[in-house]
């Protein structure tokens, strides 16, 4: 554990990004999920503006999520 004040602060930071962090991830993967049980266009803008928003975040790097969404826009044609 960090003895020092600021440090102490850093660490408390750290889990509060880690777990908003985590919560983005899990919504797109369960939203990813579900586009994969059923397809449609409509289900690709809600996933593809799930992946803008987490790269707006810095959560994912933005080439992953063209190539993301370029796979699932192959699965509507």
């Amino acid at each position: 554990m960090p003895v020092i004040k600021s440090a102490t602060k850093q660490l408390r930071q750290a889990q509060k990004r880690y777990q908003q962090n985590r919560q983005v991830k899990t919504n797109l993967r369960s939203i990813m999920a579900a586009f994969h049980r059923k397809p449609s266009a409509k289900g690709l803008a809600r996933v593809a503006s799930t992946l803008g928003k987490a790269v707006k975040q810095n959560i994912i790097h933005k080439n992953k999520a063209s190539r993301l969404t370029s796979r699932l826009s192959r699965l509507v044609r």
